[in-house]
């Protein structure tokens, strides 16, 4: 049994959604694009898993936050 040396996995690197010539705008107002990066639970998913960069990450995340005080968004979904 020879456990020759593999070559590891590579996984491509996604863009970000939110960068690029015609990008979507974030906006608290539109809410089927911020509910894309709300998980079922109502949690708001990492940039990890949805590949968006720090920036437009942290611009989500008020969006986010901004259309849930306003009542535009559950903060819970049970």
């Amino acid at each position: 049994m020879t456990t020759g040396a593999r070559r590891p996995f590579f996984r491509r690197r996604k863009s970000c959604p939110f960068s690029g010539a015609n990008a979507p705008k974030i906006d608290y107002k539109d809410t089927r694009l911020l509910s894309r990066y709300i998980s079922e639970r109502g949690k708001i998913v990492p940039s990890r898993i949805t590949a968006v960069s720090a920036k437009k990450q942290r611009e989500l995340a008020q969006a986010i936050k901004r259309a849930r005080f306003l009542g535009l968004l559950p903060y819970v979904i049970r």
